[in-house]
């Protein structure tokens, strides 16, 4: 097989190869029939690929296949067959470098699937035994159960519930507190390490040795390739000296000096940074650090980042653990993205800094942080300053800035932000003159950037507002790039103090360092990898930084669609392809903690299913990329969305506010456009025209389903015989429920409300509806019932998008009586739908008018509550409760209304199961998604009800929350929120004389 530039399948102009294979088609086949003879599992299929062309930066390369070793051994023999064949290894954890450092025209190897374990904790030593794949986060949590809270590992960047220790020691990660706690660097003992040349190596704090004794190559080639990096050194004693090690965040080019005498030859600090160029980390030793007994976030706002800046030097004096910064940009788009009540404790000001004391007790950390705001209210440029004592504050306030990555991509104020000059890090006394600096050379190129990161550290993380798709915009970014390097080197700072240099900055190391430095970086990366194979186009040999652009080649084209995406489109691009550009691949869906998304990744572990997997395979679709070529019509796409459970969560998750629920509606409706769709579309998308029958022969069709041609029935439908179907109402139940509340309610109150009663609750829960009056009606509001419509959900989740317009056209004409009355909606799914999709899919003022008015049940109770209204349940409120928000509730109105009408009650102890139900509509009575919904239950709603007692109640407002709950626990039926706080009726006669709450246990023994 031969190499060829201009290979027709190539999408970049300039040819990825190394050795002897190229980037295409027929070497990725080669490469898969030789890894299956060494037995090496790997994946070259186009989907597969599509989704690691891409890490968290600007960069796009297309690899050859994908493996996920599950043993060291796995990686030798995989790095045997690219060693043979000529193919590069690209190592990877969490897939978040955003300089190109993760992405590579090879073999990717994924160690985030399966070498991703905690060994051994050693608290006497204060020493980690880790797999490469390991989670940050998780290995902190492991650390800190272990040792009992006394000890954790401390480097904790931004992306640390997703990014994994091989991940952090390949790009030297450091995070919030390294103005304590330094660099991943700092806290390596040893690195275990499989080289291109197959040898199995252990780099030590001394040296170099094999890591099985026994293993004589590996011994021999320990002992050689120590003593060519001791002469390296040697060779290079000043020049080491002078240049590298200046400032705490050199992270750019390799850590050389600490080869150096005077650092012991210590090559485990020196292999980290190395970005998986010198070798593969298969395992590592790191070191622990004690956690402090008490501390305390202080929040100080200031008119701008420099202004902030200036005062860092003040603020070091004080030993903080932490002096992160932002500004007013990441706010709003936060406060816009996830509502007002997103960021609490904000003190005034346009630019923000977080500086985290700790101590041996809080009263001394309080009198410190008194001390503190003294002293910056001596400099005179502090606005205003506060300690965060709420934790619930301190946790929303680190958010802001854990998210800025993502939430300076797409501004509230409009445009796009990139990384490019991502990281640079200067001395922080320096700070503020390089970001004035900084400022008025963006200003030159007439160019924003959207600033934050870790002032206490000298390090800025910066988005700037380049046009990466129009040749002219790609042609200021290169200019503006090497101009902010000559400008940090000026300042004696380092082109990247934290992520790395990668795809994006290597080619100007030279700016940065002498020729001699660069010159012994590639002797030493010949002498790690002579075979040339890992990680290539980065440090030494760069690809050039424009190279490969995932935004250069976008091609023009109008797609059509239904959903009205404008108001997120930037000038010049098609809506469709600028929303699902809005991934940038920071990650965050494959958090297994903080908020809901993505509840399919957390049950797989798969990026396929996670929404960056998906969002990647949708970007390459826009792009007519050779790994998804048929546009709507691509199996790749489809595949890729299979497992969406279409919950919502990533709208407000995502810190970029990708929406894949509505992507995924979108592609649907054109890829099933003539062509047969499951069985499920009709059997559950047309479910409420269903409804409509079996309400007339609900006693019939219960009677039916209870018997064995219930699950033949089931079976027909595309659903799933394993889970319990609900019990259809009549037709007039709702109607007689809402007529006994308005008897109960008496007089009218001061406020209307339009009660909207959904589909779901006429069909399934009728007794709701009659709860919900009553709650409202007891809570001053005048109760107007409306039935009159329906929000098309189910034919949204399904691609039916043609139907759901219409009806949710007739539900607008219905609903819009010429008032500004609250629509409450008892189901909170229906709500998302009437205030979200209603807008994006009928583009009519009636819909904008009625969309605005829309309020889920829990919404407009809390907002009484704020009122001063008290609730009065005919029963006492339970002690506790497991509160399982319904997703679209959480994602388009908030996570915190049940708590507060909860709160409101007396219920004290609120248990929030804090994920996805797995049931999500359609999707968890699918057959062929059940046993993954049940696998999403497991995330966080099962461990939630195992937890408590069955006598605890369960607060599901939301249908198909309570099915699942039915399904997992048949004892303890789910309840709305309405039934909890349902003041009930003892003055009418006959069945009203008892509360909802008591009518649902009945139904559900009686379907038991």
């Amino acid at each position: 097989m031969t190499d060829s530039a201009d290979d027709p399948v190539l999408d970049d102009p300039k040819p990825l190869h190394r050795g002897n294979f190229i980037n295409g088609r027929d070497s990725a086949a080669a490469l898969l029939r030789v890894l299956a003879e060494a037995g090496v599992p790997a994946d070259a299929s186009p989907r597969r690929r599509a989704e690691y062309s891409y890490d968290a930066s600007n960069y796009r390369v297309e690899p050859l296949a994908v493996a996920f070793p599950r043993t060291v051994d796995d990686v030798v023999a995989a790095v045997a067959v690219c060693r043979a064949t000529g193919a590069a290894v690209i190592v990877r954890g969490g897939g978040t470098s955003m300089a190109g450092n993760a992405v590579g025209p090879g073999l990717v190897l994924d160690f985030s699937r399966h070498m991703d374990r905690v060994l051994a904790v050693d608290e006497e030593a204060r020493t980690v035994d880790v797999e490469p794949g390991v989670v940050l986060a998780a290995l902190s949590s492991e650390v800190e159960l272990a040792t009992g809270g006394r000890c954790t590992f401390a480097p904790d960047p931004s992306s640390k519930n997703r990014a994994t220790v091989g991940g952090a020691i390949g790009n030297d990660a450091c995070g919030n507190h390294s103005v304590r706690y330094g660099r991943t660097s700092d806290h390596v003992a040893e690195i275990d390490l499989v080289t291109s040349d197959g040898a199995r190596l252990t780099a030590t704090e001394t040296g170099l040795r094999a890591t099985d004794p026994a293993d004589s190559f590996s011994a021999t080639r320990a002992e050689s390739l120590a003593a060519s990096l001791a002469r390296l050194a040697q060779q290079n004693l000043s020049t080491l000296r002078l240049e590298l090690g200046r400032i705490p965040r050199q992270v750019s080019g390799y850590h050389l000096e600490n080869l150096l005498p005077e650092k012991r030859f210590n090559i485990a600090r020196a292999v980290v940074g190395s970005e998986g160029t010198w070798a593969v980390v298969v395992g590592a030793r790191m070191k622990l650090v004690s956690k402090p007994a008490s501390a305390l976030l202080v929040c100080l706002g200031y008119r701008d980042v420099v202004d902030a800046a200036r005062d860092v030097p003040t603020i070091l004096e004080f030993s903080p653990a932490a002096v992160e910064g932002t500004d007013e940009a990441i706010v709003a788009t936060m406060r816009h993205r996830r509502g007002s009540g997103s960021v609490l404790g904000l003190p005034e000001g346009q630019a923000w800094l977080f500086v985290d004391l700790d101590g041996d007790d809080p009263e001394s950390v309080h009198v410190q942080a008194d001390r503190l705001l003294d002293r910056l209210g001596e400099n005179g440029r502090l606005v205003q300053g506060r300690a965060a004592v709420d934790p619930a504050e301190r946790i929303s306030l680190w958010r802001v800035r854990e998210d800025g990555a993502g939430l300076s991509s797409r501004l509230a104020s409009g445009g796009e932000a990139w990384p490019g000059w991502e990281d640079s890090a200067v001395a922080p006394e320096r700070l503020a003159d390089y970001l004035a600096d900084l400022r008025a050379l963006l200003a030159e190129h007439e160019l924003a950037g959207v600033m934050y990161g870790h002032f206490g550290a000298g390090c800025m993380h910066i988005r700037i507002t380049y046009d990466l798709r129009s040749e002219q915009g790609r042609a200021v970014f290169r200019e503006f790039t090497r101009l902010a390097a000559e400008l940090v080197v000026r300042h004696g700072g380092s082109l990247s103090g934290e992520h790395g240099d990668g795809r994006a900055r290597s080619e100007l190391l030279s700016i940065m360092y002498s020729p001699e430095v660069m010159a012994a970086f590639a002797e030493c990366r010949r002498l790690w990898d002579a075979a040339g194979i890992l990680n290539p186009g980065s440090l030494t040999d760069p690809d050039p930084m424009d190279a490969h652009l995932a935004l250069a080649g976008v091609p023009e084209r109008e797609w059509r669609t239904s959903f009205d995406l404008r108001p997120a489109a930037s000038a010049g691009t098609d809506p469709w392809v600028h929303a699902v550009l809005g991934c940038i691949g920071v990650g965050r869906c494959r958090a297994d903690s903080g908020g809901v998304m993505c509840p399919s990744y957390r049950a797989t572990r798969d990026e396929k299913d996670s929404t960056r997997g998906r969002a990647r395979v949708l970007q390459d679709m826009v792009r007519g990329a050779r790994t998804v070529e048929e546009g709507w019509r691509s199996e790749e796409v489809r595949e890729v969305l299979d497992l969406c459970l279409a919950c919502k969560a990533c709208s407000t998750d995502c810190p970029a506010g990708v929406d894949m629920a509505t992507y995924k509606a979108e592609f649907f409706a054109h890829y099933y456009r003539g062509r047969r769709r499951p069985l499920s579309h009709f059997s559950l998308g047309w479910l409420p025209r269903w409804l409509k029958l079996t309400g007339l022969f609900s006693g019939v069709v219960n009677a039916v389903l209870a018997t064995p041609l219930g699950n033949v029935a089931a079976a027909a439908g595309g659903l799933t015989t394993k889970r319990a179907l609900p019990r259809f109402a009549g037709a007039g139940e709702w109607r007689r429920e809402i007529a006994d509340a308005a008897l109960a309610a008496g007089a009218d109150g001061e406020d209307s409300v339009v009660l909207f009663v959904d589909t779901f609750t006429r069909g399934f829960r009728p007794e709701v509806a009659g709860a919900a009056a009553r709650v409202l009606a007891d809570g001053g509001n005048a109760v107007e019932s409306s039935a009159d419509g329906c929000c098309g959900l189910t034919w949204i989740s399904t691609g039916q998008l043609g139907t759901a317009k219409r009806l949710l056209s007739k539900a607008a004409e219905a609903l819009d009586d010429g008032t500004d009355r609250p629509i409450v909606v008892v189901e909170p799914s229906c709500a998302a739908a009437l205030r979200k999709d209603l807008p994006e899919l009928v583009h009519t003022e009636q819909a904008e008018r009625v969309a605005t008015r829309v309020r889920s049940f829990a919404t407009h109770v809390a907002d009484r509550v704020s009122a001063g209204w008290k609730p009065s349940p005919a029963r006492p409120a339970p002690e506790q409760a497991v509160l399982q928000t319904h997703c679209h509730e959480y994602s388009v109105f908030g996570a915190a209304a049940q708590r507060t009408a909860l709160k409101a009650a007396g219920v004290r102890n609120v248990v929030d199961a804090n994920g996805c139900c797995g049931v999500a509509g359609n999707f968890g009575f699918e057959a062929d998604h059940y046993d993954v919904s049940m696998q999403v239950a497991e995330n966080a709603l099962a461990p939630a009800l195992r937890a408590t007692d069955r006598d605890v109640a369960v607060l599901t407002d939301g249908f198909s929350c309570a099915r699942q709950v039915d399904q997992l626990d048949p004892s303890r039926p789910g309840l709305h929120l309405a039934q909890v706080l349902d003041p009930g009726t003892t003055t009418v006669a006959g069945p009203t004389s008892t509360t909802t709450r008591d009518r649902h246990t009945k139904e559900t023994e009686e379907r038991q």
